[in-house]
């Protein structure tokens, strides 16, 4: 099965983070993706210089016909913004109760910019988190959810069931943004709400080309949940793609640069054997 993703994000005009990248990485490994725009930005490796949002109506017009003709294995929820249309999304996938939902609660961008309102964060929390199958928080997101100060493994393990115990299915919460202090190598936690913990270890890489990174390790997460995966092999396959696309990224742009998002990583994976 190929697996459809609908990604319902916003619009990297730098074609590095957001519904560009979640198209490129989903095409990459397999799948048939699909968008509902949030928002359009104006922004490029350099940082975000414009927002503007698109009208609550037509995100959920969007969502509806895609789903009522082309249908979705998985969905995968990015930028957000603001709460009218966190509560539009929410409204919008009470239709869908079956499909899982990946949700990447994009709140800061590489550059440094807000790309959510205060207020969008606490209807996250009380309207999405429950109807995920996984959450995907790099840790200044895991902080802005759960109110823990998180500076170390323990403290990730402890905002990770915070968030099982909001609702969320499981939670796979990214080390990056721990201090460089901390050694050479970086951990992400998977947690689920059936008790499985698993630790992926990797190799911290010195680079500036990071835009975009979550909405890609996100996207590669939904498009093997899609292909019917289980949770755990769609992470180790997306933290794979990430990391082979940070590797051989182009070296674009004069700030945080974007990854490779059309890397194989076969022969080495093969779907057939997970």
């Amino acid at each position: 099965m190929r697996g459809r993703v609908l990604t319902i994000a916003g619009s990297d005009s730098g074609g590095g983070a957001g519904i560009q990248a979640d198209l490129k990485a989903v095409t990459a490994l397999g799948g048939f993706g699909m968008s509902a725009i949030t928002a359009l930005t104006a922004q490029n490796t350099c940082g975000v210089y414009g927002v503007h949002p698109v009208p609550v109506a037509f995100v959920k017009q969007q969502i509806a016909v895609v789903m009522q003709d082309l249908g979705a294995d998985c969905i995968k929820i990015g930028m957000l913004g603001q709460a009218d249309t966190v509560h539009a999304v929410a409204d919008a996938l009470e239709a869908y109760p079956d499909v899982p939902i990946v949700l990447d609660p994009v709140m800061i961008a590489t550059s440094g910019a807000a790309l959510m309102e205060t207020d969008g964060i606490h209807v996250v929390r009380e309207r999405l988190l429950a109807r995920c199958r996984v959450v995907t928080p790099n840790i200044p997101e895991a902080e802005a959810l759960t109110g823990i100060k998180i500076d170390d493994f323990a403290a990730m393990q402890k905002a990770a069931r915070q968030l099982l115990a909001d609702g969320a299915g499981a939670v796979l919460l990214k080390g990056g943004h721990l201090p460089a202090a901390a050694g050479p190598y970086l951990y992400d936690l998977l947690m689920s709400s059936e008790g499985d913990e698993h630790v992926f270890k990797h190799k911290r890489l010195e680079t500036r080309n990071t835009h975009g990174t979550g909405c890609t390790l996100a996207s590669a997460l939904a498009t093997g949940l899609a292909q019917g995966l289980a949770l755990e092999a769609s992470v180790r396959r997306a933290v794979t793609y990430l990391q082979e696309a940070l590797l051989t990224a182009p070296g674009f742009g004069q700030g945080h640069g974007p990854v490779n998002h059309g890397v194989s990583i076969q022969p080495r994976w093969n779907i057939a054997e997970h």
